[in-house]
């Protein structure tokens, strides 16, 4: 009975499958973790260092920051083997922690002083590592799991992988609400350890599967860390990837905001906007725990990768609906559970599994540009909108009708891209 429901959800995975999805799914367990436990003191942290109006304004200046940073990773992917990848980024990101966490203790210049300032250094640097760190790692993993698996096992194998991380990104935001008993630097340290996790599981995978560090003529072939930015402007089915997976950040950097906002005159200590927004962690990852489980690789084998993609933004329209109509702290909590969840446990597996028909660019340097710029013009798109309306009340308004026009026009890019890949995995061609 068990094995005729296992494969109902997740198909008929064979053990090595399930020894190369499970090990693939630790690593993504200790990054993602990471990074959620990251999410809630980058937010409370710059909340009560920097401050809240200018929320906005770090999340455009994230956009700055990170053209440099996906020339140097473009330059990287021609230069490094893609598992060495994680060596390179990894190191660097615990290593920053480790440094933050001291600084964090400091007397002055950490959280000793309770005064927010725009000009205070240590917040802007913890909000940009934070959403670089973001940007940059669940890319490349993700680049590195399609460079090695096939359209037929990811469908497979993909819904075993989100689950498995999900573990860890409840994980993260559950440390983070016990952060009065913890301490912020504690909490700070403890992210430079789960960083330093994901380059050691990659290696040990790599030990198990050798045939994932093969470097292939055309892996070897230097194109140039403007490359991805070429392919990407010079395929439309790039350019609709592109739409699928960075719309959704507009509409929710605009709820977003609304909802930590509210939240930061709700609770006046840093420890208790870090435990309201790991409370907010965990339901969201909960809520992907459950639909990885029994959902994610049930539905794209069952109605296919052109519905789930449509059925994401419909969802959302339904989400920033019931958000207009009962503006509330606890309505775009639910609201932004529902969207951040179902993005991670609906919309990036088939948004990751249209990368399959592509070269080695596409997946990395061209894929590079749409996780890191794309993703952070949306979020900067988003706090443009959120900057212009200066009245909460008519953010709330404008930023609603805002939010399902840019569903509408989703709808039909998921349209366009899923019927494309269907083709392309019909045809056996790929892009490139």
């Amino acid at each position: 009975m068990l094995g005729n429901l296992a494969r109902a959800l997740w198909g008929n995975l064979t053990k090595e499958e399930v020894k190369k999805f499970g090990m693939l799914s630790l690593t993504f367990f200790f990054a993602i973790g990471t990074y959620w436990l990251m999410r809630p003191l980058k937010d409370a942290l710059f909340l009560k260092i920097v401050g809240k109006l200018y929320i906005p304004y770090a999340k455009m200046a994230s956009l700055l920051f990170i053209v440099p940073l996906i020339l140097v990773y473009s330059k990287l992917v021609d230069l490094v083997a893609k598992h060495k990848l994680f060596y390179v980024i990894c190191s660097f990101y615990s290593v920053l922690f480790l440094i933050l966490s001291y600084f964090l203790a400091h007397p002055t210049i950490g959280l000793a002083n309770t005064t927010p300032d725009k000009s205070r250094l240590l917040g802007w640097i913890i909000y940009l590592g934070i959403e670089s760190f973001g940007s940059l790692v669940p890319a490349l993993f993700w680049s590195f799991v399609a460079s090695t698996t096939d359209t037929a096992s990811a469908k497979r194998g993909y819904g075993l992988i989100i689950a498995g991380a999900q573990f860890g990104s409840i994980l993260g935001p559950t440390i983070a609400t016990y952060a009065e008993y913890i301490g912020m630097v504690t909490l700070a340290q403890i992210v430079a350890v789960g960083i330093f996790m994901v380059p050691v599981l990659v290696y040990f995978f790599v030990k198990a599967h050798p045939s994932a560090a093969v470097e292939h003529r055309e892996d070897k072939k230097s194109t140039g860390p403007i490359e991805g930015l070429r392919l990407l402007l010079s395929q439309p089915y790039l350019l609709g990837i592109l739409g699928v997976a960075t719309l959704y950040e507009i509409i929710g950097t605009i709820l977003d905001y609304q909802m930590k906002f509210i939240a930061d005159e709700t609770y006046q200590s840093v420890e208790k906007v870090t435990q309201f927004l790991g409370t907010f962690g965990q339901s969201v990852n909960l809520l992907s725990l459950l639909f990885a489980l029994v959902g994610t690789s049930f539905f794209i084998r069952r109605f296919g990768l052109t519905f789930c993609m449509v059925a994401f933004p419909v969802t959302i329209s339904a989400a920033v609906c019931y958000v207009f109509f009962h503006p509330s702290l606890w309505a775009l909590f639910g609201a932004m559970v529902a969207i951040k969840g179902l993005s991670y446990a609906l919309n990036n597996p088939c948004k990751e599994i249209m990368y399959i028909p592509t070269s080695k660019d596409v997946k990395f340097k061209a894929k590079g540009w749409i996780d890191v710029f794309g993703g952070r013009s949306a979020k900067a798109t988003g706090s443009g909108i959120n900057a212009f309306f200066t009245s909460m009340a008519d953010l709330m308004f404008f930023g609603s009708i805002i939010s399902l026009g840019i569903v509408g026009v989703w709808i039909i890019i998921a349209l366009y891209v899923g019927r494309k890949n269907e083709k392309l995995i019909q045809d056996g061609s790929i892009i490139q």
